[in-house]
């Protein structure tokens, strides 16, 4: 059973189930079944006949039983199944271990994006577009930035003991200053620390949702950020994001979104994939509809602080405010320093609320993935946060930023034939529509594999990692704040490879 057979069996398995046809056990060794309902409700009785040398070990693993009843939670067999048929064969070839009292846990749907860049981004040679992080700094890097003493961040004589549970109380205080702003200051006790923003985003999730919400999520955006609510049995409504009005939420839609038991709005500000910010005013907006409702409002804000405001961005560019210092108090930032940082190597990612029950409830979840994060880690993170070198390293990210902006802008205007996008404004990506020569949109899985292929030119595929093929058929994500050589490479064989094969 692969990926692509799974649609047509959810579709066969919505319908009532059927009696197993007679040559079930025929099917099974064959290795494919023509009735997924029976093959999940094979009972003793069906098996009779089965020849000694058959091997039902051999039947089940091929078909990977416990797979299929996870995808479409099937309430599997809880009996003992081997006892069983033994009983009616005893000198049948049978041994099934692994479905004993199996207990079956909630299926995610695979993470299509992450899943892109782990085959591929390795490949070797390859010039990475695809990468979301601004270019990567080194701790040396940190150190030159530092307006301070020129010494490692990196205490050596510390013993290596789990540190600060939370975090350190600087790490905390620097974050909680990373999501105020003036009128508005944070505190300590409003930040939780997390390995990255990706688990983050997944505790606050796993402890404010579950069945019988519903949830309002922005999309196209982090798949991360929608199915884990419905892995979670949460009901989502996707508020969908138009080209037209430059990729940022419309507002006068949302009302008619909202359900009574609506529980969340997800907003990602910056949005992933395409790079356009909410302004202030849409932001104020949307945090008034959650308040009249009583909806928490979550916002991914891992790209803070690059509102960079794209090839012409000055240093006049608004920066929308964190959701944490709206007047609303139920509101929820999530951020890392991966992406408007440059530091993913180390994993530190937070949540933030001046709501103390939202804090004190994840806290608690907490307990269960995360004793604390790394002690080298956290003292790389409170360095890099320093009123020493966060001024630096911001400004180095958004000077690359409206840099690498600037040459991508010159490249889409000469080729608008074959390109077309919403300028980023902020955040490292970019989401781009490529067309053949009749206009309609490209394969853009096939477009991507045969970069890789031809060029050793990675992106990431719009249709396969941002949502169905018929939303974003012909769309790419790049990532353009990359170092600007590799970038300039990058664009240079995609301008050879247009030139040849599209236009």
């Amino acid at each position: 059973m692969d990926l692509e057979t799974i649609p047509a069996f959810a579709e066969k398995a919505s319908g009532p189930r059927q009696t197993p046809p007679a040559n079930l056990i025929q099917s099974l060794t064959n290795g494919y079944v023509d009735d997924l309902w029976a093959l999940l409700d094979l009972d003793i009785h069906h098996i009779k006949g089965v020849g000694h040398s058959c091997s039902i070990q051999l039947a089940v693993w091929r078909l990977n039983l416990i797979t299929l009843a996870q995808i479409f939670k099937h309430p599997f067999l809880d009996t003992d199944l081997e006892l069983q048929i033994r009983q009616t064969h005893p000198k049948a070839d049978i041994h099934i271990p692994s479905l004993q009292k199996v207990s079956i846990m909630v299926r995610i749907t695979p993470f299509a994006v992450e899943q892109w860049m782990d085959a591929y981004e390795t490949t070797p040679g390859v010039l990475n577009v695809a990468e979301t992080c601004a270019a990567s700094v080194s701790i040396d890097d940190l150190v030159a930035m530092s307006s301070g003493p020129a010494k490692s961040p990196i205490d050596t004589s510390i013993k290596l003991t789990y540190g600060a549970i939370p975090g350190s109380q600087t790490l905390r205080e620097r974050i909680a200053a990373h999501c105020s702003t003036e009128e508005v200051q944070l505190t300590p006790e409003d930040v939780i620390v997390t390995q990255g923003a990706i688990a983050a985003n997944f505790l606050a999730l796993y402890t404010l949702i579950g069945p019988g919400d519903h949830v309002i999520c922005v999309y196209p955006t982090y798949q991360q950020l929608y199915d884990t609510p419905r892995s979670l049995g949460t009901e989502v409504t996707l508020w969908k994001l138009k080209k037209e009005n430059g990729f940022v939420p419309d507002v006068d839609e949302l009302a008619g979104l909202i359900k009574p038991n609506t529980k969340m709005i997800i907003i990602n500000n910056p949005n992933n994939p395409t790079g356009a910010p909410i302004p202030n005013s849409v932001i104020d907006r949307i945090s008034k509809v959650a308040e009249e409702n009583g909806i928490i409002l979550f916002s991914d804000e891992v790209y803070r602080p690059l509102f960079h405001g794209g090839a012409s961005g000055s240093n006049q560019t608004e920066a929308p405010k964190p959701v944490t210092t709206l007047g609303y108090h139920r509101t929820i930032a999530t951020g890392s320093m991966s992406k408007g940082y440059a530091l993913a190597g180390i994993r530190v990612g937070w949540i933030a609320s001046r709501d103390r029950s939202i804090i004190s409830a994840i806290m608690l979840a907490r307990d269960y993935t995360t004793i604390s994060v790394s002690q080298i880690d956290d003292q790389v993170a409170r360095f890099a946060l320093s009123p020493e070198v966060k001024p630096a390293l911001i400004e180095r990210n958004i000077s690359l930023a409206r840099t690498n902006a600037a040459i991508l802008k010159d490249f889409m205007d000469r080729y608008k034939s074959v390109c077309s996008w919403v300028e980023p404004k902020a955040g490292t990506t970019a989401f781009i529509r490529f067309s053949d020569k009749n206009g309609d949109p490209v394969d853009d899985v096939k477009l991507c594999l045969d970069l890789l292929d031809k060029a050793k030119l990675l992106f990431v595929a719009g249709s396969r990692c941002f949502g169905g093929d018929a939303d974003f058929k012909g769309y790419v994500r790049m990532g353009y704040v990359c170092e600007t050589d590799v970038l300039i490479a990058g664009l240079k064989a995609l301008e050879d490879y247009i030139d040849q094969a599209l236009v």
